[in-house]
C-alpha cells in the first residue's frame, strides 16, 4: 500500500514530454505498481502501442512493456499517486480540468519547477486550491528526462507536508537507478527548483557572452546565496538549497547543453539582448520577473535575478546589466 492508504497502489503520471515519460518509465520497471502515463494525444497511445516508444518526447527510448500509456482521464480514479509532469504554468489548468478524477486521498505530487507567473505563488498552493486537498507533495532536483528514461543513476528529492510521508512517496516512487532523498521543506525545495533555472539562465549569458569559466564560478557560488536569502525570507529553511533541489539541480542546469535554460542564456549572451528570442518553455524565463518582484516586496537583495528579469523584459541589455553589477559596492561574503 502506497502513502494514499484509502486508494488502490496504481500510479498515474499527468502529461506526456518528456519528463512525464521518463518517470512513468522509472515507476513502470521498477515494478513496484501498476503506472499509467495519461495523455491528451490519442496518437501518442497509438504510437505507443506500435512501438512501444513515446518518440515525439523521448526519441529512440524503449519504454517498459509494463507501463500503460491512455488518453482517458477515469484512469486517475482510485489511483493512489498522481504525478502532474506538466510545465509550471499549466498546473493550475490541469489541476482545475482534472479535480473530479482524482480522489480525496491521492498523493499529488507536482513535478515541475516554477512559480506562478500571474500570482507568485507556489505550484504546491495554486494545486490544492484546485484540488481541495493538503496533501500535495513535490518533485525536484538534477535530473534530465533522457537519463532517466535510459537507466541512468539519479537522485532527486520529494517533499511533502511531513517527512513519514515524503518518506514513504519516496519509497513507492524510487527504483533501481532512479534514488529519491524525502524531505519535509516544500518551500525550499520548489523554490530552489524554481530560482536554479533563473541562474542557469545567468550562467547561460556568461557563455554566450565569452565571459569565462571564472565568471561562471562565481555566478554560481553568488547564486546561491540569493537562493539561500529568497528561501529563508519565504518561510523555508535556507540550508535546503545546498541539497539536491538547489545546488545539485543549478551545476546540471548551469553546466549541461541539455538544459532550455542555459541554451536561452547562451542566445541572449550572444545577441546581448532578448531581441528576438524565443523563451517558450524555458521556465526560468517567467520565473525570473516573479522572483525578482517577490523579492523586492520582501527586501531582500537579489542582483542577480533581477539582473536577468530585466534582461529578459527588455529592461536592459547584457553590457548594462554586467557593468551594473561589477560596479555594486564590495560587501563581506
Amino acid at each position: 500500500m502506497t502513502a494514499a492508504s484509502a486508494q488502490d497502489n496504481r500510479i498515474v503520471v499527468v502529461g506526456s514530454g518528456a519528463f512525464g515519460t521518463a518517470l512513468a518509465a522509472v515507476a513502470a520497471a521498477s515494478g513496484k505498481a501498476a503506472v499509467t502515463l495519461l495523455t491528451r494525444r490519442e496518437s501518442i497511445v497509438e504510437d505507443f502501442k506500435q512501438t512501444g516508444r513515446n518518440d515525439s518526447a523521448l526519441p529512440g527510448i524503449d519504454l517498459p512493456e509494463r507501463l500503460t500509456v491512455s488518453d482517458d482521464p477515469t484512469v486517475l480514479e482510485g489511483a493512489g499517486i498522481v504525478l502532474f509532469a506538466m510545465p509550471s504554468q499549466a498546473q493550475r489548468e490541469a489541476a482545475r480540468s482534472l479535480h473530479g478524477f482524482i480522489g480525496k486521498g491521492a498523493d499529488v505530487v507536482i513535478c515541475a519547477k516554477g512559480i506562478e507567473r500571474v500570482s507568485g505563488r507556489l505550484l504546491t498552493d495554486v494545486v490544492e486550491e484546485e484540488l481541495h486537498l493538503q496533501n500535495v507533495a513535490v518533485l525536484s532536483g538534477p535530473g534530465f528526462a533522457a537519463d532517466i528514461a535510459k537507466g541512468l543513476p539519479t537522485a532527486m528529492v520529494i517533499a511533502a507536508n511531513g517527512i513519514e510521508r515524503a518518506s514513504l512517496l519516496a519509497e513507492a516512487l524510487s527504483g533501481a537507478t532512479f534514488r529519491l532523498y524525502p524531505s519535509a521543506d516544500r518551500i525550499g525545495v520548489q523554490l530552489g527548483g524554481a530560482l536554479k533555472n533563473v541562474l542557469a539562465i545567468a550562467c547561460g549569458i556568461v557563455e554566450g557572452a565569452g565571459l569565462g569559466d571564472s565568471a561562471r564560478a562565481a555566478l554560481i557560488s553568488r547564486g546561491l546565496a540569493e537562493m539561500s536569502r529568497f528561501v529563508a525570507a519565504r518561510g523555508g529553511e535556507a540550508d535546503t538549497v545546498r541539497g539536491l533541489s538547489g545546488l545539485g539541480d543549478l551545476v546540471l542546469t548551469a553546466t549541461s547543453h541539455q538544459s532550455r535554460n542555459l541554451r536561452y542564456g547562451i542566445a541572449l549572451g550572444a545577441s546581448g539582448s532578448a531581441k528576438g528570442q524565443t523563451r517558450e518553455l524555458v521556465e526560468g524565463a517567467f520565473a525570473a520577473s516573479v522572483a525578482a518582484d517577490v523579492a523586492r516586496q520582501l527586501g531582500v537583495d537579489m542582483p542577480l535575478t533581477e539582473a536577468v528579469a530585466a534582461i529578459i523584459d527588455g529592461k536592459t541589455d547584457v553590457k548594462t546589466a554586467l557593468e551594473q553589477l561589477m560596479s555594486r559596492p564590495i560587501t563581506q561574503e
